[in-house]
């Protein structure tokens, strides 16, 4: 009997202390942080890889998990995560929440960032009672939101390889590389010649280079002389033209003055005068036409120009 007892004790101490160690773990796994405080966010995207228990980071920290994921009954092309985060993180306004995997094993966790320093907390409560944490497109949500577009170009893409793998092309494509191939070959056996060719026209491009200085040396110089010796030019024609005008003035002032003695002489020496008159007028014009050449086509145009007729007083 009393071996019955003990056995009973220790049994019953046995079922005790499983309990309690049961109740604890229990207790530790549900409270062991502290406070938590629940955070709703609503996803337009598949939360593939996303699991009750999942892990929320906070620009790479830990601070909480998963607690639940649910389609909104009302709207089922929204998903409801519900996270738990430990009480001392503050999830302030600015806040946002991204479905991002952990690396290649096809497992996600909800990532949060961007809060505002000195922003007031989250408060606003969605319609399930619970401040809502707005969502933001992260690395894998963009990769599945663009998953058809991508599908559909590629297969855009293939149907095109296709279209240009078939037999004509593929024979067009086959001439086309033989006559590169030959073009090439011949290109490698005129090399040396095209080489020099090269090197005579980079030859004939320095030397039309050098003559074109050249030319423009002598050009200056040219310039130079002709400046230097148009000026005392056109002085002295100037002045022959001045001269001839105050001949002619002082002739018609002779005229005038001896015109009751000219009336006697008129038959012979009247048309003698007008003749030297005439000739004198051509004289002046002759130089004053000189002079407009000279002035706009240069020396050039007293080398090359007629000789005046001299005419004696």
């Amino acid at each position: 009997m009393e071996t019955r007892s003990n056995n009973v004790l220790v049994g019953a101490f046995v079922l005790l202390f499983t309990a309690a160690l049961a109740f604890f773990v229990v207790w530790l796994a549900n409270d062991s942080g502290g406070d938590k405080q629940e955070y709703d966010i609503y996803f337009k995207q598949a939360v593939d890889g996303l699991n009750k228990g999942a892990q929320v980071q906070y620009s790479g920290v830990p601070v909480g998990q998963v607690k639940q994921i649910a389609l909104l009954p009302d709207d089922p092309e929204f998903v409801r995560v519900r996270i738990q985060v430990d009480e001392g993180v503050q999830i302030r306004q600015g806040t946002t929440a991204a479905l991002e995997g952990v690396g290649f094993t096809g497992v996600s966790q909800i990532s949060l960032a961007g809060g505002v320093k000195g922003a007031p907390l989250i408060t606003d409560k969605g319609p399930d009672g619970k401040p809502v944490i707005p969502n933001r497109v992260g690395g894998l949500g963009e990769l599945l939101n663009t998953a058809p577009q991508l599908l559909q170009r590629l297969s855009t893409l293939t149907e095109r390889l296709a279209e240009l793998a078939d037999d004509e092309n593929q024979a067009s494509i086959r001439g086309i590389l033989n006559n590169v191939e030959a073009s090439t070959a011949i290109l490698a056996r005129n090399g040396p010649a095209i080489e020099a060719a090269l090197a005579d026209t980079r030859i004939a491009i320095q030397q039309t280079g050098v003559a074109a200085e050249q030319i423009g040396n002598l050009a200056a110089a040219t310039q130079g002389t002709v400046d230097r010796n148009i000026d005392p030019a056109m002085k002295n024609l100037r002045d022959t033209l001045a001269s001839a005008n105050q001949s002619m003035k002082t002739l018609e002032s002779a005229i005038t003055d001896a015109r009751p003695g000219l009336k006697t002489f008129s038959e012979t020496t009247i048309p003698e005068a007008n003749a030297l008159i005439r000739d004198l007028r051509r004289t002046s014009a002759s130089l004053s036409s000189l002079t407009d050449k000279l002035d706009q086509q240069g020396a050039g145009a007293v080398i090359s120009g007629s000789k005046l007729p001299d005419y004696k007083q």
